[in-house]
């Protein structure tokens, strides 16, 4: 492990993670709320994952693409939370270098596969409500897998740069990363090397991923504003609002964590250093454990494809 001296340029082999580096004594305190989220959102993933594998009724595009958002989920879940909790309870910090670069392109990956899904999600709630009788010739099978590719391939590319530019940077100002987590601001800081390009790049094709898929989200749902409210068939409206109803909770949990979390990343001189990177462990817990609950809870099919999963297991 190479020293962490200020003026060293000794190759880094591995990373120390300090978390919560002016209260580690809430670390203890913190694990067991941060457990049971983890295993909630585990669970209620991977019950949903089988309910719709299971259930013929659900083999349908739209559960498709919400088993596409749980696999995501669960993937981020794995990715972050068993580490953070591997430093709470057995003070396991150190992490090597390949593990925190991938880490971190997970991270900014799977972020933006799912702002990706929530707009192919839109899409074809769009084309429910304003193109019902092309809906069965437009959104197909084969639609689905097309999606599924371009969410992976177009996030993944992009997303790619990020720890790449951050691997090839110089670390010699020590291999202590004061997160729970290999996020690039934090690990970048610790090199000697200019970073301005490494951030800038983040920053860019961040918020060009992130912008434009709300950019089509909002376009989608201003069509299906629209046609909502020139339908005058009694009951009508309000099935369709429905229909969008757990999309629109879904985007609220994704979207206000996030806000939540860029403007405490922004205000970093007037809060705790320690608030930013409780809420980034958060982000990637709070809306994974309640998304699934949500749609179990809103959509009918969900929840009796779940009641004869549990009739099975009697």
């Amino acid at each position: 492990m190479a020293s962490p001296s200020n003026d060293s340029a000794a190759p880094v082999s591995e990373f120390l993670l300090i978390c919560f580096p002016d209260f580690q004594s809430w670390q203890h305190w913190l694990s067991l709320p941060l457990s049971l989220l983890f295993l909630l959102a585990m669970g209620t993933n991977t019950t949903l994952l089988i309910t719709i594998q299971l259930e013929s009724s659900l083999h349908q595009p739209l559960y498709y693409l919400l088993s596409l958002f749980s696999l995501l989920d669960i993937v981020l879940c794995l990715t972050v939370i068993p580490k953070v909790l591997a430093i709470f309870w057995f003070d396991l910090r150190s992490i090597s270098f390949p593990a925190c670069f991938l880490q971190m392109f997970i991270m900014n990956s799977f972020l933006t596969m799912e702002s990706c899904t929530f707009m192919v999600m839109a899409y074809d709630h769009y084309v429910a409500i304003c193109h019902p009788l092309r809906y069965p010739s437009i959104i197909t099978d084969q639609f689905v897998a097309r999606a599924v590719v371009f969410v992976i391939a177009r996030n993944a590319f992009v997303s790619l740069a990020v720890p790449m530019l951050s691997a090839r940077l110089r670390y010699c100002v020590g291999n202590v990363i004061k997160n729970c987590i290999c996020t690039n601001l934090s690990v970048s800081k610790l090199s000697c090397d200019d970073i301005t390009f490494n951030q800038l790049y983040q920053f860019v094709a961040g918020w060009t991923l992130l912008g434009s898929d709300l950019i089509l989200i909002i376009i989608s749902y201003s069509f299906i504003l629209k046609v909502v409210l020139r339908i005058k068939a009694e009951g009508a409206v309000a099935k369709a609002l429905s229909t969008c109803g757990s999309h629109f909770i879904l985007i609220f949990f994704f979207s206000t964590v996030l806000l939540v979390l860029v403007i405490t990343n922004l205000a970093r001189k007037t809060i705790p250093p320690d608030v930013p990177i409780l809420l980034n462990i958060l982000h990637h817990l709070i809306p994974p454990a309640l998304n699934p609950i949500v749609y179990g809870m809103r959509t009918k099919e969900i929840k009796q494809g779940i009641q004869n999963l549990l009739k099975r297991l009697e």
